[in-house]
């Protein structure tokens, strides 16, 4: 093989392998999301992938027995008095912790809506007091964009809600009534 031949060679290995890198970055959009854990480096091909892997970890830490989300992306788990539920909504790209506090008394509410602003305020962290008009009760809850949630995140917005649930439901059940 003559010298010219072999750079003629590595130049067309080189147009192929930037051939094949080229097609390899058109298949990802930047617009589409992106399931990994920082930490590990692990990549997930759904969010929900992603979460089951979180909540197994969580668990495991915890030292606790929790079921992998079902076929509509939920599953809930329990601290102190509270129930949490955590659901991957794929359709929005978010996943929605909640957790329900009391139902809303049919006196009173003025004092109890003012009560739960001022805790949304500051005292609950990323998570915040909602009501569902449907329901009408009470939950703590938070949102988070499921596109470059980490575990750590994941961990610290579950211990948020269940720590202010666990915290506020009994109080606003004895200052504002509810069953």
């Amino acid at each position: 093989m003559t010298i010219a031949s072999a750079q003629q060679t590595r130049v067309r290995g080189r147009i192929g392998d930037e051939a094949r890198y080229y097609r390899a970055v058109q298949t990802r959009s930047e617009d589409d999301p992106v399931y990994s854990d920082r930490a590990t480096g692990q990549r997930f091909t759904t969010a929900s992938a992603m979460v089951d892997a979180y909540l197994q970890r969580f668990a495991e830490r915890a030292g606790i027995a929790l079921r992998p989300l079902d076929e509509n992306g939920y599953t809930q788990t329990r601290k102190g008095s509270a129930t949490i539920g955590v659901n991957v909504l794929d359709d929005h790209g978010v996943l929605l912790l909640i957790a329900p506090v009391m139902p809303v008394p049919r006196v009173g509410r003025e004092p109890l809506y003012r009560r739960l602003l001022e805790l949304s305020f500051l005292t609950t962290a990323d998570a915040s007091f909602a009501i569902d008009a449907t329901k009408d009760e009470i939950f703590v809850r938070t949102l988070r964009r499921l596109s470059g949630l980490d575990y750590e995140e994941f961990e610290d917005l579950l211990h948020t809600i269940a720590s202010v649930a666990d915290a506020w439901d009994d109080k606003l059940r004895a200052q504002f009534g509810g069953a």
